[in-house]
């Protein structure tokens, strides 16, 4: 027996349940491991909220990443054993391969070994925000030295990941925030420009920082009007990529602004990384060495215990965060 968190029914973070539940073996070509550490994503929020893009049977569990140490071995899942510290990249579904439990158990091609320098609660922390932000600025937008970046939601795992990313490369970050509330942090972690979107005129700022050049990438997480000022900001050829859909009010597809500057506005989940094996490969190789030498950092907002998961989900439902929440057990 091993505990696990499982939701009923749709609603808000009070639905989670924590039980004991018979907990498999690992089947051919998965590995189970026994979990230390859980980083939790607002895919989980939705998901339990029923607005996801996965729709569950009920009950459902729950969770996309885990470290921890390698507890079973299925047949034919080759290069791990029992004892390896591991950590997990997210699997396409969360439903089929729930993190949130003491035993969790993941296919063989989603399980790495991180830096031996990570503690559990940063190993966990690595793969949504990294593999995401790495799919879209390095190998779809192709960011190189010298552009401008914009990256919307700046303060979201997903926003620092891209800001830390974004200088590996030499690229020039611009942190696009809510209010100055979170300016200080944003330049701690790297952004060479933030700016306070409630605050400030978005376009105009835009122009003022990117000049003529105009900006590159834009790598937003909101939707909504913003992109009217985002695509106006943008350089010929440049490319936008939607990764989220944050904000409550309709989307206006700036079509004059698109057709003029010849942009790419690109939807992007993570998935298309996560089940194209070399991709993936390319990915995990690029992370490891930033987390080898230090360019790439997880930022932990907050640490809760397992038995704390209803109140995690709801300091993940709050705008106060910087950086990624994790749940250790």
């Amino acid at each position: 027996m091993a505990r696990v968190v499982r939701f009923y029914q749709h609603g808000g973070p009070e639905v989670l349940r924590i039980e004991s539940a018979d907990i498999p073996p690992p089947g051919p070509g998965e590995v189970q491991i026994r979990v230390k550490a859980l980083g939790l994503n607002r895919a989980e929020a939705l998901l339990r909220s029923g607005t996801y893009i996965e729709n569950p049977p009920l009950p459902s569990g729950l969770g996309l990443e885990a470290a921890g140490i390698v507890e079973a071995v299925g047949f034919g899942a080759e290069g791990f054993q029992p004892g390896d510290v591991v950590s997990v990249i997210p699997p396409i579904s969360m439903v089929r391969w729930p993190a949130y439990g003491e035993l969790a158990t993941f296919p063989v091609e989603h399980i790495v070994r991180h830096p031996p320098s990570l503690d559990w609660g940063t190993a966990a922390s690595v793969w949504m925000q990294y593999l995401t932000a790495y799919g879209a600025l390095i190998e779809i937008s192709k960011l190189h030295a010298g552009d401008f970046v914009v990256i919307t939601a700046a303060s979201s795992s997903v926003g620092i990941a891209a800001i830390q990313i974004a200088n590996m490369v030499g690229a020039t970050a611009i942190a696009v925030t809510r209010t100055s509330k979170k300016k200080a942090a944003l330049f701690e972690v790297g952004a060479k420009h933030v700016i306070a979107a409630a605050e400030e005129d978005l376009g105009s700022r835009l122009t003022e920082i990117a000049g003529t050049v105009g900006v590159r990438v834009v790598l937003d997480a909101i939707g909504g009007p913003i992109l009217g000022p985002l695509s106006s900001a943008m350089a010929k050829g440049g490319i936008l990529i939607e990764y989220g859909g944050l904000s409550r009010e309709p989307t206006l597809f700036p079509l004059f602004t698109v057709l003029s500057k010849m942009l790419t506005v690109r939807g992007y989940l993570v998935h298309e990384i996560v089940s194209h094996p070399s991709r993936l490969a390319a990915a995990k190789k690029f992370i490891i060495e930033g987390l080898s030498a230090g360019s790439l950092k997880p930022i932990i907002a907050r640490t809760f215990r397992f038995d704390q998961i209803v109140e995690a989900h709801h300091f993940l439902e709050s705008t106060e965060q910087i950086g990624k929440i994790v749940v250790t057990l």
